[in-house]
């Protein structure tokens, strides 16, 4: 534990001791919750590209740029929507 850690958890402790027993334990609770939700890394995925070739019938309707503004306009069109 660093020296900062150890300053903070003395800290802690000094104002813990200073609230009542039922607001003690909603300290408590939320470390808890902290722990559980926020403390564990998000386990990551190998991506998969399973999406890939999704788009192969518009290959020959569109060139890549035109496909790139048309894409643009169909997030500011589902944007709009909202």
């Amino acid at each position: 534990m660093s020296a900062t850690s150890n300053t903070v958890v003395k800290e802690t402790e000094q104002i813990m001791t200073q609230l009542p027993p039922e607001l003690q334990q909603e300290v408590r609770n939320y470390a808890r919750y902290l722990l559980d939700t926020k403390a564990k890394p998000i386990p990551r995925r190998k991506p998969t590209f399973d999406w890939a070739g999704c788009a192969k019938d518009l290959r020959d309707k569109y060139t890549s740029v035109e496909l790139q503004h048309k894409i643009a306009d169909w997030w500011v069109e589902g944007a709009t929507r909202k």
